[in-house]
């Protein structure tokens, strides 16, 4: 009998190994994604307190008028979206958690689009 690969359940035990050494501090908040088929999110974390406090996606009033909201070119435009507020509510350092995806792609995207709206990671 041949095992079945789950790409999701493996990107999950990568995203787990990761958590371990990765934490948002109040000085440096995490970073997180989300990659779905329809859509792209991200948020940024503080992990002491356990509360969110930028996020954006492509579900956003403000990205609505995006053509597709699952490439590369919405990626880019979501990182825009969330380092823009996060300079807006002071945040400007980061860690960047990619939460076991590639960094390739959308996510590539995504994370030059915040260092573009001015974070640092």
């Amino acid at each position: 009998m041949l095992k079945q690969i789950n790409k999701n359940e493996n990107r999950k035990a990568r995203h787990a190994r990761v958590r371990k050494k990765v934490s948002g501090t109040p000085e440096k908040p995490r970073l997180n994604l989300y990659r779905s088929n329809t859509n792209i999110y991200a948020q940024i974390i503080d992990d002491t307190k356990g509360i969110t406090l930028v996020s954006a996606s492509t579900l956003d009033k403000e990205l609505a008028s995006l053509e597709s909201k699952s490439n590369k070119e919405a990626a880019k435009a979501v990182g825009l979206a969330i380092g823009k507020k996060a300079i807006e509510k002071g945040i400007t350092e980061v860690v960047f958690d990619r939460s076991g995806y590639l960094y390739h792609g959308k996510v590539k995207e995504l994370a030059e689009g915040a260092r573009e709206a001015g974070l640092k990671f």
